[in-house]
């Protein structure tokens, strides 16, 4: 589609990366769906690719060093294993004190989720003594599958767990401060129904999102959530009036 790609958005330049990845986004069609999040998380943050040193403090994590250094899509963060499948993040942000993943969420928590049987490979002793909050999580799912309805927390611990490794293991991350950014959008109407997303669903998501936090305070991958409408509020209020403009076409075209 000619229009993927908001204007600013190095189009070329991500095609490319969503075409090398195992998720096949753009050939299966994925990416240019109405309630596609990736698409959303590539004009969102894919602005930057090439200009990462222009990209604003993502909220909550002003205390890092900025700016940016990289910015990257679709990375793939290993766990400190060979086979297998490892985590993809929606994006990876590098300062100079911080990596940061960042998983993004459209209409995915407004849905049913089925619950998949997690392999035991999480369960090895790898992940050090201060993980232990996203340890508690991954137990609790084992006991009950169901505790959380909306936030995929499975992910969410699996992205810590390789993010952890990250800076921990000998290269570019090593001794980063591991920063896991969920954002999530909170749209009004399901796309092609025209029926209003169910708000009992948002307050529930919002507040398994606050349950997920306390749980996983003080780890060693420090946990951070976002709407997208307050970085886009942020953003549309940056005293640089690209951003502003970005952020407002984000808005028009996704009303995240």
């Amino acid at each position: 589609m000619a229009d993927r790609f908001l204007p600013g958005v190095p189009s070329g330049d991500i095609e490319r990366i969503f075409n090398a990845t195992a998720g096949k986004e753009i050939e299966s069609g994925k990416l240019d769906s109405e309630e596609s999040s990736a698409v959303l998380a590539a004009n969102t943050f894919g602005y930057f690719y090439k200009r990462a040193a222009q990209m604003p403090p993502l909220p909550d994590c002003e205390n890092e060093s900025w700016p940016a250094v990289t910015v990257s899509l679709e990375r793939t963060i290993r766990f400190p294993w060979r086979g297998g499948r490892h985590p993809v993040l929606d994006g990876l942000v590098t300062t100079p004190s911080a990596l940061i993943g960042i998983e993004s969420k459209r209409f995915e928590p407004y849905r049913s989720k089925s619950i998949r049987n997690l392999s035991e490979a999480y369960w090895r002793p790898v992940w050090g003594e201060r993980m232990k909050g996203f340890e508690n999580v991954r137990d609790g799912l084992r006991s009950d599958p169901n505790r959380y309805k909306q936030l995929g927390v499975a992910q969410l611990f699996k992205h810590a767990f390789a993010l952890r490794t990250a800076v921990n293991r000998q290269g570019e991350y090593l001794d980063l401060t591991p920063i896991l950014f969920y954002i999530y959008a909170e749209p009004e109407l399901w796309p092609k129904s025209g029926k209003p997303v169910d708000s009992e669903a948002k307050s529930r998501h919002r507040e398994e999102i606050e349950q997920f936090r306390a749980t996983v305070a003080g780890d060693e991958v420090i946990f951070v959530s976002c709407s997208y409408q307050r970085l886009l509020s942020m953003w549309s209020s940056h005293p640089d009036t690209s951003i502003r403009a970005h952020a407002k076409a984000v808005e028009a075209r996704f009303a995240p």
